[in-house]
C-alpha cells in the first residue's frame, strides 16, 4: 500500500489520530472508495451542468422575470 498526503484541519488530524485501529480502517476504506467513485463519474459537459442547474432553479420558483429582476437590480449597483 502506498501512502498520500491531504491536507486537513486540525479538528479532523485529532479525531483521527484519537480513533481505533479498526475506525481508521474503515475511514481508509471509505476514502478509497469516494476517490475510485469519482474517477468513475464521467466530467460533464458545461451546458450539462448549466441545464441542470436551471431545471433546479425552475423547480425552486426561479422563474425568467425574476431571474432578469435580479440581473437588473446588480447591474442597478455597479453605476
Amino acid at each position: 500500500m502506498v501512502t498520500i498526503t491531504i491536507p486537513v484541519d486540525e479538528a479532523t488530524v485529532r479525531a483521527y489520530e484519537s480513533a481505533s485501529e479498526a475506525e481508521r480502517e474503515r475511514i481508509q476504506l471509505l476514502l478509497r472508495l469516494w476517490v475510485l467513485r469519482q474517477g468513475e463519474r464521467p466530467a460533464r459537459a458545461l451546458d450539462e451542468v448549466m441545464e441542470a442547474m436551471a431545471i433546479e432553479a425552475a423547480a425552486n420558483g426561479l422563474t425568467s422575470e425574476i431571474l432578469q429582476s435580479i440581473l437588473d437590480d446588480d447591474t442597478d449597483d455597479d453605476e
